[in-house]
């Protein structure tokens, strides 16, 4: 099919917006207009067309939709959230955003059975809940007019797309609480006293892939230390802001090829550099 193009391009405009200017309202209602406009786009290539074999249309029900419906989710949820966040003190604050991660989290509770089946990465059922026309009056929650169209849709791909939103909403509040924690609270570690000379000239997504890495090894402080100690002494002594990095953390999850690109170049380049020098 040809949309692998039309995802390509719609990373790369939501990778521009996530990385520019403006505020979290700003940011998710631009988010908004990017992907109805991408949804439209793709609906309109895969209405009334015939996938190649049922593999193909399984495929693009359970991951390709998927990913780019659960941006819609994602940003009407969080545009939702921030405009009636209060602009109380902060404990007020902590309290309203732990109610959201509450009421985000029922609906996994509510949805158990499916939630397992796709966690787990079962495919038993895919021809039931990913093949068009088996449809199921049991729609999820967020049945944006794009599901009425039985051409663009199945039976559980807006599940799916709604566990995906969900995920990165609850890491968003999450990280969002804790800053707040930490105003409260702030942290009595001293300072690091000399400003770092390095700086990291590549790309920020490829510094989190190493940084999550080197904290899943429990190489550091024999795993005591959390990935937020990390993230900041990396953000010093490289002189860089890894911004949202538990959100760049779910797109490097998500990918659709190598989840772990930067950590295979790497590997790939010690060994050509150590071939070089048994030549």
């Amino acid at each position: 099919m040809k949309y692998q193009k039309l995802l390509s391009e719609f990373e790369g405009q939501l990778d521009t917006l996530e990385s520019g200017n403006g505020d979290v309202l700003f940011k998710a209602e631009k988010g908004i207009a990017i992907v109805e406009k991408c949804i439209r786009k793709l609906q309109k290539q895969i209405t009334g067309k015939t996938f190649a074999t049922q593999a193909d249309e399984i495929y693009f029900f359970k991951h390709v939709k998927p990913q780019i419906f659960s941006k819609l989710i994602y940003y009407a949820r969080l545009f939702s959230i921030e405009s009636k966040r209060p602009r109380g003190n902060n404990a007020a604050q902590i309290k309203y955003l732990q109610h959201q991660i509450d009421k985000l989290q029922a609906f996994f509770n509510d949805n158990l059975e499916f939630y397992n089946y796709y966690r787990r990465g079962a495919m038993s059922l895919d021809e039931q809940y990913f093949v068009r026309g088996n449809r199921d009056l049991r729609l999820p929650l967020e049945s944006f007019h794009f599901l009425i169209d039985n051409q663009f849709s199945t039976c559980q791909d807006g599940t799916v797309a709604t566990i995906m939103a969900y995920d990165m909403l609850i890491v968003y509040l999450r990280k969002e609480v804790d800053d707040l924690n930490n105003t409260l609270e702030p942290q009595k570690n001293t300072p690091m006293e000399k400003p770092s000379k390095l700086f990291w000239t590549g790309s920020k997504t490829d510094l989190i892939e190493l940084l999550y890495a080197l904290h899943a090894s429990e190489s550091i402080n024999g795993g005591t230390v959390d990935i937020k100690e990390m993230a900041s002494h990396f953000e010093h002594f490289y002189n860089i802001d890894l911004g949202n990095y538990y959100h760049t953390f779910i797109e490097i999850r998500s990918r659709k090829t190598s989840r772990t690109r930067f950590l295979d170049k790497l590997i790939e380049l010690l060994h050509q550099r150590m071939e070089s020098l048994d030549e």
